[in-house]
């Protein structure tokens, strides 16, 4: 038994983390920025701290995790969310085991540029890119392809991301005060995986296809596949730079079955809710040396929220609804648990914050959930 500090307690992901490593006999604290966030009415978390927010208030905050891991005896610190480029840099302050990789590494997963270039080292697939920093590149960029996808280099739930746009309407809608990529269109169907790594080896993993989202990129509902290419695609990069950490990859499987892959985030994703019914998934964290552990159900897991709120406007609008309603009736709820209903109940309280955030900075919900917590290479 372990005493493990979590941050990100706002993601379902956290919550359900949460949930498998109580389960497993471990005492579960939590450090989040965000009051009244999904996990903290959960009877699986021992003690909630509110700390500063880790973007706007980064030394306060890195202080308020030292003081909770030593008052704590905290063994394991486990970032979820993109708090975790703000937790590294105080990597060797932190008088624990954080299960994350140092910033410098991180940095060549989550900026756009940087994988796109660090998959190409290792041999791996990944759309041709071009980096975007100005008006000549972008012209340069619709010269060299009929078909493209532009997106900043560091973004997020593809919220600014323009699929097969005109010059024209690339040219009104990019701003060069960031810089950008551009990536060759790649048609097919989009996967998206999850991995816990420890020292270069992949010991658990979930691949799902992403069939509905909230906005253009956030999946909502999971269905568990195996796809063998895409773990020997993250096998070997992790193998490359012998990442220890949670690892998620978003893949297009091309007509001729090539997955290619399209961005990284070098944290924990929906690819969790897959892998917590797995009783050795919690030991995954643990014990660099286990089999890798893989999903063990068959039925689809889903945030039953945003499928109502998303999906079932998408689904209407791409004349899908019998898979959505399949989908619908078939999962099970990633936030419901009948041992731990409160979250379930007081979700509105995050839902609400982030409605209300997103109003007063004039952004969307989705970028409001992030805006204490994301990292733009700063």
């Amino acid at each position: 038994m372990a005493n493990v500090l979590f941050t990100g307690g706002r993601a379902p992901v956290t919550l359900d983390l949460a949930r498998a490593f109580h389960r497993a006999g471990h005492n579960v604290f939590m450090a989040e920025s965000s009051r009244g966030h999904l996990s903290q009415p959960s009877n699986a978390i021992k003690q909630n701290f509110v700390v500063p927010a880790p973007r706007q208030e980064t030394e306060a905050f890195l202080s308020s995790l030292k003081w909770i891991v030593e008052e704590n005896q905290i063994e394991l610190l486990i970032p979820t969310c993109e708090e975790v480029f703000h937790v590294v840099k105080g990597l060797e302050s932190l008088p624990c085991r954080v299960f994350a990789e140092p910033l410098d590494k991180l940095n060549l997963f989550h900026n756009k540029w940087n994988f796109a270039n660090s998959a190409r080292a290792c041999g791996l697939l990944a759309p041709d890119t071009l980096l975007i920093a100005d008006k000549d590149a972008l012209s340069d960029a619709f010269a060299r392809w009929q078909r493209l996808v532009l997106k900043p280099v560091y973004s997020r739930f593809a919220s600014r991301t323009l699929v097969l746009p005109t010059l024209r309407e690339a040219l009104a809608t990019l701003t060069f005060d960031r810089t950008w990529i551009a990536q060759e269109f790649v048609p097919g169907r989009q996967f998206c995986s999850y991995s816990v790594c420890q020292e270069g080896r992949v010991v658990a993993h979930a691949v799902y296809p992403a069939i509905f989202t909230a906005g253009q990129g956030a999946t909502i509902a999971f269905q568990p596949s195996e796809h063998a290419q895409i773990f020997q695609w993250v096998q070997t990069l992790v193998n490359h730079f012998k990442v220890t950490g949670q690892m998620a990859f978003d893949f297009i499987e091309s007509p001729d079955g090539e997955a290619y892959a399209l961005e990284c985030n070098p944290r924990a994703t929906s690819g969790v809710h897959l892998l917590t019914s797995n009783p050795r998934f919690v030991e995954s964290f643990f014990n660099s040396g286990i089999d890798c552990v893989r999903p063990t159900q068959t039925s689809p897991r889903m945030l039953s929220s945003a499928m109502l709120i998303y999906g079932l406007t998408d689904a209407l609008k791409k004349r899908s609804l019998g898979l959505w309603l399949k989908t619908f009736l078939q999962g099970d709820d990633v936030i419901w648990d009948l041992r731990d209903p409160l979250p379930f109940f007081l979700q509105w309280r995050s839902i609400l914050a982030y409605l209300t955030l997103g109003m007063r900075q004039k952004i969307s919900a989705l970028e409001a959930s992030t805006f204490d917590i994301e990292w733009n290479g700063e």
